[in-house]
């Protein structure tokens, strides 16, 4: 080789030694400073969440008009969500899962996500500060600006991503009917608009996808222990709520020596919440209809069928999806009784926040299902679930309920609710 072609080629090998070794070396470096940069220590959004009856009925109302049973495939339908709803559901997810706050901006034909998520201590930064903004397409929005921190994400990169992602759920045979539901969102007026068309295969993904399998054989085992002990060999047609729920417990205990407690606990206290509602797993699980069904039983809690139904609802909400969403649902039901069924009940309050007492020690910790575990082994009855409430008011209308105690979020209101605290604080389980 000429000695001028040999001294371009070393030339050229030297250069790309050199550019190989800045980039190793400033690889990190850039991840590092991008790190920094995407982390603050200030929130860019603090919010609380604050359920109130009045966002539960314009849920249902929703949910209502937008029932999957009652819709036929292959019709465009359109549901209409307000900014607060959107705000307020936003707040609650973020804050249930990722113990963060947002904030929902509505434009005409855009929308803003900010999001704030709290990070673990560490020496970096406490937040991680999220702001996205949306524009309208004539189907799916697409970023328009993207903010983790003070980094800036170049918004094709994120548009490419969310493409690529529909894609492969489009072609994916298990969620292909699932990615295909939304044709349209817009914004304008301070609403959301979703335009869908329904497929009969969604409900069966959507469910295949919030039930696990692993959770699917969970139930299929507290189901059979149900079979037991609802059997023939019971006597009469009422059973209490602690001769269920104590021998599902116990079955929890063994299973979790080698599993997880909690997730045990999670399992039993729903299949046990279908139960005593009359409702079926297939509900949730289309392959419980081919499980043994236990015999249908009325349960009771304190001489009464309505209390196991409050307190497994909101056990299992709270087991599940946390007590905010426990507290208003069970609230709701209240304020819905006093208009015109059995009227407001402080008595069924007290059942709603026992069980979401009991759920949340259920599902906490481990050191909480460890107690739980304990007290069952000690002994569990009704008077250890829930306190005596027979002397509180209850069979309230409307209008009396005012009277005496003012509406809800009043000092007399608030007095009683309080009151019911200090009994369940009493009680050993939830000490």
């Amino acid at each position: 080789m000429p000695g001028g072609a040999r001294a371009v080629v070393t030339g050229t090998m030297r250069g790309l030694v050199r550019l190989s070794l800045l980039l190793l070396l400033g690889a990190p470096l850039v991840l590092v400073a991008l790190v920094l940069l995407a982390i603050d220590n200030t929130p860019l959004v603090t919010s609380d969440v604050v359920f109130t009856p009045a966002h539960i009925e314009r849920a249902k109302r929703i949910l209502s008009r937008n029932d999957p049973r009652r819709m036929r495939p292959g019709i465009l339908r359109t549901v209409v969500i307000s900014e607060e709803d959107l705000d307020l559901a936003a707040n609650y997810l973020a804050g249930r899962f990722a113990h963060g706050a947002t904030r929902v901006v509505l434009q005409e034909g855009a929308a803003t996500l900010r999001a704030t998520f709290a990070l673990p201590a560490n020496p970096v930064g406490r937040y991680l500060n999220l702001d996205v903004a949306f524009t309208e397409t004539q189907k799916l929005p697409e970023v328009a600006l993207m903010r983790i921190g003070r980094v800036r994400v170049p918004a094709f990169l994120c548009n490419w991503l969310v493409r690529s992602g529909l894609a492969r759920l489009q072609a994916s045979p298990d969620y292909s009917a699932t990615a295909d539901v939304i044709k349209q969102v817009s914004a304008g007026g301070g609403v959301l608009s979703v335009v869908f068309e329904w497929n009969d295969a969604v409900t069966g993904q959507l469910r295949a996808a919030l039930v696990p399998a692993a959770d699917q054989a969970r139930w299929q085992v507290y189901q059979a222990r149900l079979v037991e002990l609802t059997g023939p060999s019971v006597r009469g047609h009422f059973m209490t709520l602690d001769q269920l729920l104590v021998p599902l417990l116990q079955l929890a205990a063994q299973r979790s020596a080698n599993g997880n407690a909690v997730d045990e606990n999670r399992a039993a206290i729903l299949v046990l919440t279908f139960y005593v509602n009359g409702k079926g797993l297939a509900s949730l699980v289309p392959q419980a209809r081919d499980w043994p069904r236990p015999l249908r039983r009325i349960v009771t809690l304190a001489g009464r069928t309505d209390f196991p139904q409050h307190f497994t609802i909101s056990a299992a909400l709270a087991a599940t999806a946390g007590s905010p969403l426990s507290d208003a649902v069970g609230l709701y039901k209240e304020v819905d009784d006093s208009r015109g069924g059995s009227g407001f009940s402080f008595n069924d309050i007290a059942a709603d926040r026992a069980g979401t007492r009991f759920g949340e020690l259920a599902v906490a910790s481990q050191a909480g299902a460890t107690k739980l575990y304990r007290e069952v082994a000690r002994g569990l009855s009704e008077s250890d679930l829930m306190p005596d409430v027979r002397d509180l008011p209850e069979f309230l209308t409307e209008a009396e309920f005012k009277r005496r105690f003012g509406g809800i979020g009043q000092p007399p209101y608030l007095e009683l609710l309080a009151e019911i605290e200090r009994r369940l604080g009493a009680l050993r389980l939830y000490r």
